[in-house]
């Protein structure tokens, strides 16, 4: 089936005022009936459409996550606390949100007999054995954000499996666009080095920048959500990535040649059990989920860049 079906549909998107989530209200709305669940602690009601129905709160609050599924066709998960070191401080807090939050969620989906599309992450794999990564290694996280995503992805097979509930797991990897501010990690890295390039300031690399990873625009991202609401692939976990590794090194120099900055690249201290080298496998996405990246990363960063 093709993303293109996708119409004439209420749909939800938890974390729909944050950066993917809006972007995919974006890309609904025209054509669908669109609802937004978010509690605005790091999403912002700007970012969303005036017919969009807002529902301001925690995806942790069961009832409230129940009003919004409320009729709904297919929801799109996009609600999480996505930062590593808040997972490693806070591990509790972060797992009620990710975890319970999505237990809230597909419950309130299996009521509906609504599809859910799950965003879960490339931190299941942790340190790799071997590369590129692919759906069928070995899941071993190395942060409890890691884990909890790990859990999030078993979720929604299972609910699929035990309930018949349509699910679909998607694995991000490095998401970088428009409206992303400084998320922390490698997601966040290329808006830092444009701020820091713009403002004329170092660019500042840990390590040696041979660390690699795979960086997805966030439009990829939208385009494989829509494939996801209407794939047959379902209870199954995609990887959203291009295949494609690139150093941290060659996205600094990326970015210092299309800002046109003076800016110095140096090297700062490594980042304590930072990964060497990631990057994803598309072959499962290309293949069942009929969906492939295309937008490359040096286009990415230039559209950016003048922003």
């Amino acid at each position: 089936m093709s993303e293109q079906n996708l119409v004439d549909r209420t749909v939800l998107v938890t974390g729909g005022a944050g950066f993917i989530g809006s972007h995919l209200v974006d890309a609904l709305v025209e054509e669908n009936e669109v609802r937004v669940l978010d509690d605005l602690s790091t999403g912002q009601v700007a970012r969303l459409p005036d017919d969009v129905e807002l529902v301001h709160g925690d995806v942790r609050n069961e009832e409230l996550v129940a009003h919004a599924t409320k009729d709904v066709d297919v929801v799109f998960h996009q609600a999480a606390n996505v930062s590593v070191p808040a997972s490693v401080e806070n591990p509790m807090t972060t797992d009620a949100v990710n975890v319970d939050g999505t237990l809230a969620v597909l419950e309130a989906a299996r009521e509906e007999d609504a599809r859910v599309v799950v965003a879960s992450s490339c931190a299941v794999y942790g340190d790799p054995l071997s590369l590129p990564l692919a759906e069928t290694d070995r899941l071993r996280p190395e942060s409890p954000y890691g884990v909890q995503k790990a859990t999030v992805d078993e979720y929604a097979r299972l609910y699929n499996e035990l309930y018949g509930l349509e699910t679909v797991a998607l694995r991000y990897f490095n998401v970088y666009g428009p409206r992303q501010g400084d998320g922390g990690g490698y997601s966040g890295v290329i808006s830092i080095f444009l701020e820091q390039a713009r403002n004329g300031e170092d660019v500042t690399v840990e390590g040696d920048g041979s660390q690699t990873r795979d960086f997805v625009h966030v439009s990829d991202v939208v385009r494989a959500n829509l494939a996801a609401a209407t794939t047959d692939a379902v209870g199954e976990a995609f990887n959203v990535c291009t295949g494609t590794e690139t150093s941290v090194l060659e996205l600094a120099e990326h970015v210092v040649e299309h800002v046109d900055s003076n800016a110095d690249i140096v090297n700062v201290e490594e980042r304590a059990g930072d990964i060497a080298r990631s990057y994803g496998d598309d072959t499962k996405a290309r293949h069942q989920l009929e969906f492939e990246t295309t937008v490359e990363l040096e286009d990415g960063i230039r559209d950016l860049s003048t922003r």
